[in-house]
């Protein structure tokens, strides 16, 4: 078979393979463990709240949900107390959407059951989980640098 790309391209396809689904079951067994008591997407739209508050189009490209959905999450947050909506003072037609104390202090209690279930999982085949950990990181800090730079 003939292939035109070169032993880079080559090296970095096999490298590559798997990775995707590497990192969603990876993402999908973390959020397990946190035992959020919410849906997925309700727990990734809180964790776009976490730095500042965001009009729904924001949380629309962060989350990868749709503006409708992002609206039904939101909704739904706003009912348990975890997210407030106020209109955003410098366009009085878009709403912001705010995390609140509770909706901090959720995520702060699954990432802590998060880290304990990590960090029990690697403590019984590696011998410095915290450097572990800190390669990945920094790895998949490397790889999103790399593909959205404007975002560092």
């Amino acid at each position: 078979m003939y292939s035109s790309s070169t032993p880079d391209e080559q090296r970095i396809e096999r490298a590559a393979r798997g990775l995707l689904s590497g990192i969603n079951r990876l993402s999908r067994t973390l959020f397990q463990t946190g035992d959020f008591g919410l849906p997925r997407s309700a727990a990734t739209a809180l964790d776009a709240l976490e730095d500042h508050p965001r009009r729904v189009t924001e949380l629309t490209s962060y989350t990868g949900l749709t503006q409708p959905r992002v609206t039904v999450v939101l909704q739904e947050l706003e009912e348990r107390g975890l997210v407030e909506r106020r209109r955003c003072a410098e366009d009085r037609r878009a709403i912001m959407a705010h995390i609140t104390p509770r909706g901090r202090e959720l995520l702060e209690q699954a990432r802590q059951r998060m880290a304990a279930a990590l960090l029990d999982a690697l403590r019984a085949g590696v011998d410095d989980p915290e450097h572990t950990v800190a390669v990945a990181r920094e790895a998949v800090c490397t790889l999103l640098n790399a593909l959205e730079p404007e975002a560092s």
